[in-house]
């Protein structure tokens, strides 16, 4: 028997502060459609494909500094329909003062067309809403390869 993943449920991210976090995940979870969902005990964002959550770090970790070269997340990246949601949603991080780590380009060392747009939490954690050609992309996650010669950045 084949077990079969659809895709990733949910996710949760740990953040410094919550009071500072959640105004703006707020703000740009809810401007990609993502709905609060109301829990008890639990903080987070769905929009009935994927769902996000977050909880504070605990005292050990306050204040430390994300690194996405450390064990563990490195980025979120979120798929926008089309370049043109990329683009509108580039402007809102721009009105809203967000940092923005690379602005809207096409970024061909991850595949031909890919188009994205890089910006930064509260916390320094990378975050992505990237359009990429699904036809493509359905094509390399079903055959699990990709010939194209790939992009790896030197280590310094």
């Amino acid at each position: 028997m084949s077990l079969e993943v659809l895709g990733i449920e949910h996710i949760d991210l740990t953040v410094n502060d919550l009071q500072r976090s959640l105004p703006f995940y707020a703000k740009v979870l809810e401007y990609l459609g993502f709905r609060r969902v109301a829990h008890e005990s639990y903080i987070a964002w769905s929009n009935g494909h994927i769902g996000i959550g977050f909880r504070a770090a605990p005292p050990e970790e306050k204040g430390v500094t994300f690194n996405r070269y450390r064990v563990g997340l490195h980025h979120l990246a979120l798929r926008a329909k089309s370049r043109e949601d990329v683009d509108q949603f580039y402007q809102l991080l721009v009105r809203e003062g967000v940092t923005i780590l690379d602005p809207p380009a096409e970024y061909p060392q991850y595949g031909p067309h890919y188009y994205a747009v890089f910006f930064a939490d509260p916390d320094g954690m990378k975050l992505e809403f990237v359009h990429f050609p699904w036809g493509y992309w359905r094509k390399v996650q079903t055959e699990g390869q990709d010939e194209r010669p790939r992009y790896t950045p030197e280590k310094t």
